[in-house]
Order: C-alpha cells, then sequence, then structure tokens
C-alpha cells in the first residue's frame, strides 16, 4: 500500500501525465530531501519513472510533457499553500487546470500567439474565475475578455529550474500588479 504523498504524487501523474521533478517536490510541501525519498521509492517500485533524461517524472518512460499542463501547474504552484493536495484536477478545453482555493473555482488556461478566440469557449460562472496564461504581456490588449473575472499572467523561464510568474489584471499593459 503507498503512503500519502507517494498516492498523490501517483494520483497527479495519473491526471497530469508528466511533470518535471521540481514541480512534484513543490506539489508535495515537504523539503527537498523528503521529496527525493518519496520519488525514489515509487521509482523502485516502478509505479513511476524518469521520462526526459529525468527532468521529468511519469507513470512510464514513454509519457510525453503537455507544455500547456506544465505551464498551467506552474501557475498552480503560486497558490499552492491554499490548495489542498487532491482540490485540482484538469479542466475542460480550452482551460488546462481547475483548483479550488476557499470556496471560489479557478480556472487556468494557457493561450500560445493567435489562440484568443479560443475565449469564447469559456462558459463563465459566478463562482469560477480565470487566470489565463500568455506568452507576453503586449497579447492581454488583443484578447476577447471572458464575462468573469480574469486575471492574466505570463510564465518566464529565464534559464532556471523555476519560472518567473507575474500576474496581471484586465487593463494592465506592461505593469506588474
Amino acid at each position: 500500500m503507498l503512503l500519502q504523498d507517494e498516492q498523490h504524487i501517483v494520483k497527479w501523474l495519473s491526471q497530469y501525465g508528466v511533470l518535471s521533478r521540481t514541480q512534484i517536490i513543490r506539489m508535495l510541501q515537504k523539503p527537498k530531501a523528503t521529496a527525493d525519498r518519496i520519488l525514489k521509492s515509487l521509482k523502485k517500485q516502478m509505479r513511476i519513472a524518469d521520462v526526459s533524461g529525468g527532468y521529468y517524472v511519469g507513470l512510464d518512460k514513454m509519457c510525453r510533457p503537455d507544455q500547456r499542463t506544465i505551464l498551467a501547474v506552474w501557475v498552480l504552484l503560486k497558490f499552492i499553500d491554499e490548495v489542498e493536495p487532491m482540490a485540482h484536477y484538469p479542466a475542460s478545453y480550452p482551460s488546462q487546470l481547475f483548483f479550488l482555493k476557499g470556496n471560489t473555482g479557478y480556472e487556468i488556461v494557457v493561450l500560445y500567439e493567435g489562440e484568443g478566440s479560443n475565449l469564447r469557449l469559456l462558459q463563465p460562472d459566478e463562482d469560477l474565475k480565470y487566470i489565463i496564461v500568455v506568452p507576453h504581456v503586449s497579447m492581454i490588449r488583443t484578447l476577447p475578455v471572458p464575462r468573469a473575472e480574469c486575471l492574466f499572467a505570463t510564465v518566464d523561464f529565464r534559464g532556471e529550474d523555476e519560472p518567473l510568474i507575474e500576474f496581471y489584471t484586465e487593463g494592465a499593459t506592461d505593469e506588474e500588479e
């Protein structure tokens, strides 16, 4: 039988496919050494495997990372202290991820250049807020904003293991909130 933290990792990987090792460690909210031992134990049990030379982890080594999901999980990690370990999961298209923070649901939507029309597919609800991830802040001005509370985000890796995530409101252009 798996320990609770091991169960969480297996569940996250079954939901999201592949995550970076750093993301899993952050999601566990444990010291790195402890998280590394948990991952090592799961590998030894052959429940998880290294993907792409060990940068990513998946349920088996044939899994491939979905970059939209990877970006959505980075944004989720900005709120991870306020989100229960099992209170996040994949969302319906065009959103990538749904999570509960308090009594409010949030959907993370990752858009690439030229995909602004995907926002018209969202189904706004009074208890739902959107975090829309864009490649650069200047794209915000060109988007058809849904009739719901929205926050925008950019994810910049800058060659680091963890990216810089900046949030903007609807009226933002170049100023960070």
